[in-house]
């Protein structure tokens, strides 16, 4: 079978460590837009589609939000599997009628996450696993249907609705991501020293346990993706 077609929708306003890690993790054929300046799909002919984090709140009044909401809510009316992270995530939820709402807290840093449901998603990953975090906002309440499949004591970091899935933790950090992020944001300087102190080569090979959601996703997508006429003719003379 050849690599599924995804459509990923970088909400990072141009980040060159999105791109970077994104490439890195999908092992699949890649159709990329910078929806942040307007771009998304003219079609809807992909396998899937991602959508990444962004400094943004989905809540914001940005006009690139709106569009980016109804392509995503045709997608998903499609069939379309879809893939979350943070932004991606609350952005999922927030279209298929959950509620995402700021914190009044920041969490950043490799932290624990709960396994809180089975999902495919999170195959291979233990009860609890350590992930690199990085948010002020959350889905304070799921999309109706929807299940819980991960969560801290911050908030819900997983859930799954259909062939929905987000998660909240960033499974595709690399250390200098996690560093450069770190670098920028408002910390107090304790805080900041405590979270750079905590990116470590242990704690971070420790965190790659996380990135098996990507490949769970391509395998899931794989698993629903319709067989081509190609394929089905080639079966049929082997059989």
């Amino acid at each position: 079978m050849s690599p599924p077609r995804l459509a990923v929708l970088d909400a990072s306003h141009n980040e060159r460590d999105t791109k970077r890690n994104f490439r890195r993790e999908l092992d699949a054929e890649l159709v990329e837009f910078d929806v942040t300046s307007g771009e998304l799909p003219n079609t809807f002919e992909f396998d899937g589609a991602v959508v990444t984090g962004s400094r943004s709140s989905v809540y914001w009044d940005e006009p690139w939000i709106e569009p980016l909401k109804e392509w995503v809510a045709e997608a998903i009316d499609r069939g379309l599997p879809f893939f979350g992270v943070c932004y991606g995530h609350q952005l999922l939820a927030d279209v298929l009628g959950g509620t995402v709402e700021g914190m009044g807290s920041y969490e950043i840093g490799y932290n624990e996450i709960r396994r809180t449901g089975e999902s495919r998603l999170l195959d291979g990953l233990d009860d609890r696993f350590l992930a690199f975090t990085t948010h002020s906002d959350a889905v304070t309440a799921l999309p109706p249907g929807a299940e819980s499949i991960a969560e801290n004591d911050y908030s819900n970091h997983g859930f799954r609705k259909d062939r929905v899935f987000g998660v909240q933790f960033h499974p595709e950090y690399d250390m200098e991501t996690a560093e450069t992020l770190t670098q920028r944001k408002p910390l107090s300087e304790e805080r900041r020293r405590r979270v750079l102190d905590g990116i470590t080569e242990e704690n971070y090979a420790a965190a790659c346990e996380s990135k098996r959601v990507f490949e769970n996703f391509i395998d899931y997508v794989n698993s629903v993706r319709p067989v081509s006429m190609a394929a089905e003719s080639e079966s049929a003379i082997a059989d």
